[in-house]
């Protein structure tokens, strides 16, 4: 840890992160020349059992090969998108399409045919790369409906189809790239009603996770098992940026699966697992229930959501390692805060450790902007190399979110104390968490008000024991109809992915209402938690 003794509510940039400033090009060919032999990438298939396998020489081959393919079809700086889950081609196409001056676009492979059209358009992603089905979505039939309507993309390939993949691939390209240059845009939720796209550079993404791969105590040669989806900058960025910088052995699950996944590690003996809390407590059921002994794991990383104090400590007591909570949003590329592995159990339990190095992080006052007095609470605000370059064209959401002083605003509340350790006490927005999920109740309530029968509508999250949030919904009818909870599933699944979908229904005659006419949606998670 840092041994700082601060007399306000500001931590400034500290030392012990990597200097370097790479693109994702010079640090795979770094990576490539200091472990070439050591397997970079595994393929776990969907019953278990190993696939495909990369050495670093072998990857950083292939994802060279991809991008002479794709600057045959992409100017530098295009957009594209990819629509898929877990699977290495998602994974050799980030690579490859940063190598080839491009600007990959993540798209959730859960998201519907509304919310693939408002990416892509709101993007000017010019191509999909896509999977055809993932979970029962089918990915390849919402593709070619929404693409039928945008004449701005060129090209609908599926990213499994080598021939089309691969095609101009003969053709080496000398792009120059910068370390300061866009390569990702990913969406996360505002309080708009529609989500945001964060711009995030190479260095941004590289350094961040190789510092937070550091924290964590990865080493070269060791093993992680993957299993954070890849559309999120924990999956894309820490897990595989920061894993390849650092020289570990990625194992990539197609998906979350406890069973099959408790199976897998004890087979493999990974030394390191990362996953929301939600994703942990499901692990820990599964393997309390078939007895499997995991306690050789030496690091367990979560994040994305509240980490229960009662979940750092039974899985202390199941892997033998405590819970190092990361704390960041996608706008910080992403991690901000991170416990050490070397704190006490109250610091592992009780806060979100210290921040990165080189950020600058302060608690200010919501009012006055002014740095808090330490244990004050105030938003938690963030300085430095990670912030993203914007919102993309979106300049008003940005100049709202990164101010005249380069102060990116989480809109998270949080205390520090004297060495710089933070707590969350609680969020400016009424962003939704649910198992790690950002959710924002503007959409939901848009797409429920679609159906005839609802005049108006209010969403809230309440705690929920397993997936930290859930979504409430409560209307007013339209007239006298008042569609059951099966009918109100049905017709919001049509609109918007499984995740956003409410978990309880609640229908109400009249709102309670502010002066000014808003509803107060705290007397509304007043009215749940007293009725449920």
């Amino acid at each position: 840890m840092y041994d700082i003794t601060l007399t306000e509510s500001f931590c400034p940039k500290q030392t012990g992160g990597n200097d370097q400033r790479l693109t994702t090009d010079e640090m795979l060919t770094e990576s490539a020349q200091k472990w070439p032999d050591n397997k970079a990438l595994r393929e776990l298939l969907y019953d278990g059992n190993i696939g495909r396998e990369w050495t670093y020489t072998q990857l950083a081959q292939e994802s060279q090969k991809l991008s002479n393919a794709l600057a045959s079809r992409h100017d530098q700086g295009a957009k594209i998108a990819v629509f898929a889950n877990n699977i290495p081609e998602w994974v050799i196409l980030e690579l490859a399409a940063a190598i080839a001056g491009l600007v990959l676009v993540t798209v959730n492979p859960s998201f519907q045919a509304s919310e693939l059209k408002y990416v892509l358009e709101q993007s000017g992603a010019e191509a999909i790369y896509f999977a055809e089905e993932f979970r029962g979505n089918p990915l390849g039939d919402i593709v070619r409906e929404v693409c039928a309507d945008i004449a701005s993309i060129k090209h609908q390939i599926v990213i499994t189809d080598q021939a089309a993949l691969y095609k101009g691939s003969d053709i080496a390209h000398d792009r120059a790239v910068k370390p300061e240059d866009p390569v990702q845009i990913q969406y996360t939720s505002g309080t708009t009603g529609f989500p945001k796209g964060a711009v995030l550079h190479h260095h941004g993404l590289i350094k961040n996770g190789r510092d937070s791969q550091a924290r964590s105590g990865a080493h070269p040669g060791q093993q992680t098992i993957h299993f954070l989806p890849l559309f999120h900058t924990t999956g894309c960025a820490i897990m595989v940026l920061g894993g390849l910088a650092t020289g570990v052995t990625i194992t990539l699950s197609p998906i979350f699966d406890p069973f099959m996944l408790v199976d897998v590690i004890a087979r493999e003996k990974p030394n390191y697992i990362g996953g929301v809390p939600t994703m942990i407590v499901a692990l820990m059921e599964v393997a309390k229930a078939k007895q499997v002994d995991l306690s050789f794991i030496e690091r367990v990383g979560s994040g994305g959501s509240m980490v229960p104090p009662e979940l750092c400590r039974a899985a202390n007591d199941m892997f033998g390692a405590p819970i190092q909570i990361i704390y960041g949003q996608t706008e910080t590329s992403p991690v901000i805060s991170q416990t050490w592995h070397s704190d006490t159990l109250e610091d592992l339990t009780e806060t979100i450790g210290q921040p990165l190095p080189d950020v600058d992080v302060a608690i200010m006052d919501m009012q006055s902007r002014a740095i808090t007095p330490l244990g004050v609470q105030g938003e938690i605000c963030v300085r430095g190399y990670n912030v993203m370059h914007g919102y993309h064209d979106n300049p008003d959401a940005t100049a709202a979110t990164i101010d005249e002083n380069g102060w990116l605003h989480t809109g998270d509340l949080g205390t520090m104390d004297a060495r710089g350790y933070i707590k969350i006490t609680g969020r400016v927005k009424e962003m939704i968490i649910r198992g790690g999920e950002n959710l924002f109740p503007v959409e939901i309530e848009n797409a429920i008000l679609q159906h005839p029968a609802i005049g108006e509508a209010a969403v809230i999250g309440v705690p929920d024991p397993k997936w930290g949030e859930v979504v409430v919904c409560f209307m007013r009818a339209a007239g006298g109809e008042k569609p059951d909870d099966a009918q109100l599933k049905d017709f919001i699944r049509q609109r918007i992915s499984a995740q956003k979908t409410p978990n309880h229904w609640r229908w109400v005659d009249e709102w309670p209402l502010t002066g000014s006419g808003k509803i107060k949606k705290f007397k509304l998670r007043e009215l749940f938690e007293k009725e449920g």
